[in-house]
C-alpha cells in the first residue's frame, strides 16, 4: 500500500500522466508447472466417460498457485518488454527510455496503474498489454482498491479518499447517525484485560457484538488513508479475543470520530517530492504488559505514504530506551523508502532525515561508548549506531509541537491531534 501513495504522490508533484487498467479473470493466464487432475465440471460430464477426470493445462481460481503462477506469467512479460523490476517492491516496473521520460507500472493482484511522462509511450505498453492479456482499459483512474482518487492538475494535487468506505461501515453498523467526536480516542477509556468479561453470564452478554467485524473495518480505512486512527484502532484491537462493553464502547467512539471526518483525505502535491520521517513513543502505555508504543509516519509530497503505531517487543524501563527503539523502527522503514525512491531515479539533495523530539535518544544513537545505564539495551537497536555512521540518514531534532507522530502513540488533546493531522496531509477535499 505503501508503494500506491508514493506513486501518487510522484505523480501529483511531477504532474505525470496517471492510467489506470485491470486484468479480466487474472488467475487463468498462469501456466501450471505441476500436474493437476480435476473433477470433470457440473453439466459439462462426457457421457460413457464420468468416471474420468481433466488435466488441467492453465491455472484456475481456487489452486493455491494461482496467484503465484499469475505473478510469473506478468513478470516474465513485462522482462520481455525490458522493463525492471525494482528490488524494493516486486510488483513495481519501470522503463527510463533515451530522452530521459519515464514510465512506471504498479501492480496490485489484476489492478494496474501506469504512470508516465508521455502519453505516448503509456498507450504502447497498454497495447503490448492488451496484446497478450485480456485487458480492461479504465483510463483515468477514479478508484482503486476502494479508494477515490480525485485530482486537479492545475494545482498539481491529488485526493485520495475513502468517504464511500467510512459511510458504507457507519451504516453497517447503525454509526450513521451517531454524534461525531473531535478525536479517535478519549482520555476517559481505560483499556485492559481487567475489563474483559470473566463469568459466563458477562461472555454471553457481549457475545452478539460485532467487535471484530467492527475493528477490522476501522482497520482497513487506517491502512489505506487513515493514519489519524491508527493508536485507537491498534488499542482496540488488543482484546480481539475477549472484549468487554468498555472495549465496544471505545470501538463506538472510534466510529464517531469517523462519523465527522468521513470527507477527511491524503493530499498529495503542492510541495517538492520529498521523504521525510517523524517518529515518537510513550512509555509503557500498555497497561497490561506495561510494554510502550512506538509510532512513525513518513510523508512525501506532502502527503502520509507510511505509518505505523505498534506495541514494542520488549518493555522499555526508561524513556530514553522507549525513543532510542522507536526510532530504529522508522529507519529500517526509511532505508525501504529510500531505496525505493532511488531505483526510481529519485534522489534528494539534502539527504534522508527522521526527526525526533528526544534529544536524549539523538545522543544515544550517535554515542557508541559503553554507559552502566544503556548496557541493558537489546544490542539489535544499536543498528541505528551504524546506519548513521555510514550517512545512509541521518537524525534530526524536532519540536514535540511539530512532530505528527505523537498522535499515533498516545491520546492526544483535540488541538494537538488536528495539528497532526494537518502535518501529515490529511485534510477535506
Amino acid at each position: 500500500m505503501s508503494s500506491i501513495r508514493v506513486i501518487l504522490g510522484l505523480t501529483a508533484s511531477l504532474d505525470l500522466e496517471l492510467e489506470q487498467l485491470d486484468v479480466k479473470t487474472a488467475f487463468l493466464h498462469g501456466d501450471l508447472e505441476e500436474e493437476i487432475y480435476m473433477d470433470q465440471p457440473e453439466g459439462f460430464e462426457v457421457t460413457g466417460k464420468t468416471h474420468l477426470v481433466c488435466k488441467l493445462k492453465k491455472s484456475l481460481y481456487g489452486l493455491k498457485q494461482a496467484p503465484r503462477q499469475w505473478y510469473k506469467k506478468f513478470d516474465s512479460f513485462m522482462m520481455g518488454q525490458e522493463y525492471t523490476r525494482t528490488d524494493a517492491d516486486h510488483c513495481v516496473y519501470f522503463k527510463k527510455f533515451s530522452d530521459g521520460k519515464l514510465v512506471i507500472l504498479l501492480l496490485y493482484v489484476d489492478d494496474m496503474l501506469i504512470v508516465g511522462h508521455d502519453v505516448s509511450l503509456i498507450g504502447n505498453l497498454k497495447k503490448e498489454l492488451s496484446s497478450s492479456f485480456d485487458m480492461k482499459d479504465l483510463g483515468r483512474p477514479k478508484q482503486i482498491l476502494g479508494m477515490q482518487i480525485i485530482r486537479d492538475r492545475r494545482s498539481k494535487k491529488l485526493w485520495v479518499s475513502q468517504e464511500k468506505y467510512v459511510e458504507m461501515v457507519l451504516s453497517r453498523f447503525n454509526m450513521n447517525n451517531a454524534k461525531p467526536v473531535s478525536t479517535p480516542l478519549a482520555n476517559h477509556f481505560t483499556l485492559s484485560k481487567k475489563s474483559c468479561p470473566s463469568t459466563s453470564i458477562d461472555i454471553a452478554e457481549i457475545s452478539d457484538i460485532p467487535y471484530s467485524s467492527a475493528v477490522g473495518s476501522s482497520m482497513y480505512a487506517m491502512v489505506c488513508t487513515r493514519p489519524d486512527i491508527a493508536h485507537a484502532v491498534g488499542v482496540v484491537s488488543r482484546f480481539l479475543s475477549n472484549p468487554g462493553k468498555v472495549h465496544w464502547e471505545a470501538v463506538k467512539w472510534i466510529l464517531r470520530y469517523l462519523r465527522g471526518t468521513s470527507k477527511m483525505s491524503l493530499c498529495f502535491g503542492g510541495s517538492k517530492p520529498t521523504l521525510e520521517g517523524y517518529t515518537d513513543s510513550d512509555m509503557a502505555g500498555d497497561l497490561d504488559g506495561r510494554k510502550s508504543t512506538s509510532g512513525y509516519v513518513f510523508t512525501f509530497a506532502g502527503g502520509a505514504v507510511s505509518w505505523q503505531s505498534k506495541l514494542q517487543k520488549c518493555v522499555a524501563l526508561s524513556t530514553t530506551e522507549a525513543e532510542y527503539i522507536a526510532i530504529t523502527e522508522a529507519s529500517k522503514e526509511m532505508l525501504w523508502l529510500k531505496r525505493f525512491l532511488q531505483e526510481l531515479g529519485l534522489k534528494q539533495e539534502d539527504g534522508y532525515a527522521v526527526n525526533c523530539d528526544s534529544q536524549s535518544a539523538l545522543d544515544l544513537s550517535k554515542n557508541a561508548t559503553y554507559h552502566c545505564r544503556t548496557k541493558h539495551i537489546d544490542i539489535r537497536y544499536h543498528w541505528i549506531r551504524e546506519v548513521v555512521n555510514d550517512h545512509e540518514m541521518s537524525l534530526k531534532k524536532i519540536h514535540t509541537d511539530k512532530n505528527p507522530a505523537d498522535m499515533l502513540t498516545k491520546v492526544v488533546t483535540r488541538e494537538k491531534h488536528q495539528s497532526c493531522t494537518k502535518l501529515v496531509g490529511l485534510s477535506c477535499y
